[in-house]
């Protein structure tokens, strides 16, 4: 049995009337992004560029694997000084450091360098010829660099230190953003009913032509066969999934996962396979979803229903995946 979440709040109101379902795609920030809309009569403006332009300035503020962008940059200069921030940057630096902040360091935009190290970052790939995994020595020297070199934010004068040595890496969150950047975009211009998605990342508003709202499958776990399985009506949702699926290798007899848990230097082994959160925003669907997966069942769960936080396990097992869902989540369940 398929289950069906739906939100708790509703808006009625219909597309304008004439409006043509258009769509959109291309490739950005290493994946591909797609965009349906409905267009009301008149709007002729070229969404595609439009869209287009807004991944294009996320990837040269925030691409690690850009050695020209902002965040290439950064983590090269010399410390301490403070980088002045455009307002994309700034936007996703603050967030991030709050919720570093709030899950106590389970999710850390500054652990650049432990990413490095397990070959999950643009150089030294783990799946390259030569790639060794790093030893406890390393990952200490790594942790205790990390401890001495903290990124502040000067919220007033939209500044970032360096203190030097700090190392950046959003992709645990710009992809998010980028979801809503596109949502974004199309509301300047007078589109209000929607479904984008960056490398499977969504967030959707209003309906379709025939009234029914943006339903999309929860995506499940590939290597794991049929877990359970749920659609979403993303009417004022973003979803966001983090898998231990998406890039891993295996070592010292266990799946070494991109996903670190950034207070151990280590990559998980608390046997989460994914972790789903819907939230308003894709940008804080995609960070919690890491920052959740990081803590695990028990912990990630008691943090979720504090805060009211909608997010779904799946767990691995001998017999297979086992699902534990937040309060918030059961709330969604028709």
């Amino acid at each position: 049995m398929r289950a069906v979440l739906v939100p708790l709040a509703i808006d009625l109101a219909l597309p304008p009337a004439g409006s043509v379902l258009r769509e959109a795609a291309g490739r950005s920030m290493g994946t591909g992004w797609s965009a349906r809309m409905l267009v009301p009569p008149g709007l002729g403006a070229d969404l595609d560029a439009a869209l287009q332009r807004e991944l294009g300035q996320i990837v040269a503020q925030m691409s690690h694997w850009d050695e020209a962008s902002l965040l290439s940059r950064y983590n090269r200069a010399p410390g301490p000084g403070w980088h002045a921030l455009p307002p994309q940057f700034f936007e996703v630096a603050d967030f991030a450091l709050q919720v570093h902040a709030d899950t106590a360091g389970a999710y850390d935009p500054a652990a650049g360098e432990l990413v490095g190290l397990w070959g999950f970052g643009p150089h030294r790939r783990h799946d390259a010829p030569g790639f060794r995994a790093p030893g406890a020595a390393a990952v200490a020297e790594a942790l205790a660099r990390r401890a001495d070199s903290t990124p502040q934010l000067d919220r007033a004068g939209r500044r970032l230190l360096q203190p030097g040595g700090a190392v950046l890496d959003f992709s645990a969150i710009a992809k998010g953003y980028g979801v809503d950047r596109l949502a974004l975009c199309l509301e300047r211009h007078g589109i209000r009913h929607y479904l984008v998605e960056v490398g499977g990342e969504l967030r959707g508003a209003g309906m379709k032509p025939d009234g029914e709202p943006w339903w999309v499958e929860i995506e499940g776990v590939p290597d794991a066969g049929c877990g359970p399985q749920a659609v979403v009506a993303l009417h004022g949702l973003a979803i966001a999934t983090s898998g231990d699926y998406r890039s891993y290798f295996h070592h010292e007899r266990r799946r070494a996962s991109h996903t670190l848990d950034p207070r151990s230097g280590q990559p998980i082994a608390n046997g989460v396979a994914s972790c789903t959160v819907l939230a308003g925003a894709c940008m804080t669907a995609d960070a919690l979803s890491t920052a959740l997966t990081v803590m695990g069942v028990a912990d990630g769960l008691a943090f979720a229903d504090r805060r009211g936080i909608a997010a779904r396990y799946l767990v691995r097992h001998p017999g297979g995946l086992r699902e534990h869902t937040s309060a918030a989540w059961q709330e969604l369940l028709q």
